[in-house]
């Protein structure tokens, strides 16, 4: 080259610093939207994890209530003095549990439903 520099014509240098602003402004946007969404997930996630937690420790819970009342049945029953007092026994518990499940199952409606309701 003999000593000529090429000179960018003006239009062509505001062109492309425009492109360029817009790219940045794009990849800001996107990279926005990125972290917000992460940020949602992190919150949903944490939120469906406590939720989780909260169902197995009830769980855990109702299990261990049912057990209780299923020896004290047992319990109950092997001191019955004949068999219309076991029956009555059976009856009785039969009854309870189906009452007990009842709530149980209502307890969980609610909490799920709680849980599942969109935040205002």
């Amino acid at each position: 080259m003999n000593g000529q520099t090429f000179e960018i014509p003006a239009e062509m240098r505001a062109f492309a610093e425009k492109s360029v602003d817009q790219a940045r402004t794009a990849v800001d946007t996107f990279v926005g939207t990125a972290v917000k969404t992460a940020e949602q997930l992190q919150t949903t996630s944490k939120s469906v994890q406590d939720s989780l937690q909260t169902v197995v420790a009830k769980g855990f819970d109702q299990v261990q209530e049912n057990a209780s009342a299923t020896f004290d049945f047992a319990q109950k029953l092997v001191r019955s003095r004949d068999l219309r007092e076991a029956f009555e026994l059976q009856s009785e518990f039969l009854r309870s549990r189906v009452a007990n499940l009842q709530a149980q199952a209502q307890d969980l409606g609610a909490f799920a439903q709680n849980t599942l309701r969109p935040s205002a």
